[in-house]
């Protein structure tokens, strides 16, 4: 086989049968036309619906409580008397911790099921949001903000396992680039807020956080009047009598054994997407307004719109990456952004600005859009609360200090800009981000570009973790290397397990 026929079936996704002779067949899965969007929605029932929604929901309450301090940086530093870079100390804080929300939360869902650790872990949240808005030193705030990203660590495995495990294969795309994009309708929402609410209101920049607190607590409650994800029931029905905990923790032990490479895989990817999201999107309203010279209104509306441009890119993402495949949309999205840089940061008016930010965030999302079914799909089936939300808040902590090196830097450098008829010395925010974007978008390209996919996994064939049957992967492992015979692997499959997943084309599924 020569090299370029490797590299084209690098980008193919294969599905591998044993048929009733005990031989193992490797077929690539062809990649269906493109249907009308329309088909794909009206795929869905009810239950999918809301399954998605609530998902969907609490997706962007994190989106918007996570984004309150980053709008209210420079409001912020007034009120405790701190340079904007310590301030940003807390965005740091709050994705550093995230992880150890996602390992406590993700391993309560897949132990425990979707429905009761997501209420809780909305409600935790919207009581530190509230503690936020009463923290009267900056020690305090920056305590409870660090408490604040154990908590919102939760969240993204949870909804996202919860939305599109109850989603039909051919729909999961779609929906999961729409899924992606609450959390830049949050950042949406909380910057209407900033600009409509904030300046008017008698508490300030605390108004953000109490409406957070209260929409947050909303929606907890809301999932408090629908079941338990139909998925998750049907797996339980399958454990053995005994410990569930030891069997948990024995079949998390065999998935790490099994997938390390995988699990690397995973965290450096969501590494890389952690600081493109991040450094894109979280000093954006101060580069406006300390790098570009622009009012805080002006700030909030090109943030406005280079949200627009996020959904938008997300759900066109999402929507391609289920006929592209996941990685090839992740690499074009990357390209293209790489090319709206210029436009991002060396115009001096505000309509060019604009432009280019709908644009970069536009690519950043539609690449994002991929991500929450990417990471299912490679996610070992019985860990589908836990594997995604674990490496996702990995990347999330490895990338933590973005803003703070981004603020750091931008700070050190200094470029003249017209502010109100007059020359003055501000931060370089922009070449700062340029710089940065620049590299992460190449190292995402790569990263993806080297890995693999398993578009098409059909999620409903799993076992719970815990059920003491997770040995369908490692019979297949075992074959891959010699140490197991087909009709053995087959034998174990009859048996169903943890690790049991069939990846088959969407027309073959119909």
């Amino acid at each position: 086989m020569g090299t370029w026929q490797r590299v084209k079936d690098h980008f193919k996704t294969f599905e591998i049968t044993i048929d009733e002779n005990g031989q193992t067949h490797k077929t690539p899965i062809p990649r269906p036309k493109v249907p009308n969007p329309w088909h794909v929605v009206r795929l869905l029932n009810w239950k999918h619906w809301v399954y998605f929604l609530v998902g969907f929901a609490a997706w962007t309450m994190d989106g918007y409580d996570f984004h309150t301090v980053s709008l209210s940086v420079s409001r912020l530093a007034e009120f405790y008397g701190k340079p904007r870079a310590d301030i940003s100390q807390s965005i740091t804080f709050t994705l550093l911790f995230r992880s150890v929300g996602a390992a406590v939360f993700g391993m309560a869902g897949d132990m425990y099921g979707r429905k009761w650790p997501l209420f809780v872990n909305l409600m935790i949240i919207a009581v530190l949001q509230v503690g936020t808005a009463y923290a009267d030193s900056f020690k305090v705030f920056l305590a409870v903000r660090s408490l604040f990203g154990i908590a919102m660590g939760g969240i993204w495995g949870l909804a996202a396992s919860m939305s599109l495990e109850n989603m039909p294969v051919e729909a999961r795309g779609l929906f999961s680039g729409i899924l992606q994009q609450g959390y830049a309708l949050g950042y949406l929402i909380g910057a209407v807020f900033n600009l409509t609410v904030v300046p008017h209101s008698p508490h300030s920049f605390r108004a953000l956080f109490y409406i957070g607190a209260a929409l947050t607590a909303l929606v907890a409650c809301t999932r408090l009047f629908f079941p338990e994800s139909q998925q998750f029931l049907e797996a339980k029905r399958n454990r053995q009598n005994g410990s569930h905990a030891a069997a948990f923790m024995k079949d998390a032990k065999k998935v790490l054994r099994m997938h390390w490479r995988r699990c690397l895989y995973a965290v450096v990817l969501m590494s890389g997407f952690n600081f493109m999201s991040h450094t894109s999107q979280d000093m954006y309203p101060t580069y406006m307004q300390q790098g570009k010279g622009f009012s805080a209104s002006k700030a909030t509306l090109a943030t406005l719109i280079a949200k627009v441009g996020a959904l938008i890119g997300g759900t066109i993402g999402g929507y391609y990456s289920q006929f592209w495949g996941r990685r090839l949309t992740i690499i074009v999205s990357c390209v293209l952004g790489i090319c709206f840089i210029p436009l991002w940061v060396l115009p001096t008016g505000l309509a060019p600005l604009i432009m280019g930010s709908f644009f970069v965030e536009g690519f950043v999302q539609a690449a994002w859009g991929v991500v929450p079914v990417h990471l299912a799909e490679l996610s070992p089936p019985a860990f589908r609360a836990a594997f995604p939300g674990i490496t996702y808040q990995l990347g999330n902590m490895i990338s933590s200090p973005a803003a703070q090196i981004l603020t750091t830097v931008a700070e050190s450098l200094k470029k003249q800009v017209t502010v109100n008829g007059v020359r003055v010395e501000r931060p370089d925010y922009g070449t700062t981000q340029a710089i940065m974007m620049a590299i992460i978008f190449t190292w995402v390209a790569i990263w993806a570009a080297i890995g693999k996919e398993e578009r098409g996994a059909h999620f409903e064939l799993a076992a719970a973790a815990g059920s003491g049957e997770g040995e369908i992967g490692k019979g297949i492992v075992e074959m891959q290397e010699g140490r197991a015979t087909p009709t053995e692997v087959m034998d174990l499959e009859k048996k169903g397990g943890a690790e049991h997943v069939e990846n088959v084309a969407a027309e073959q599924r119909r």
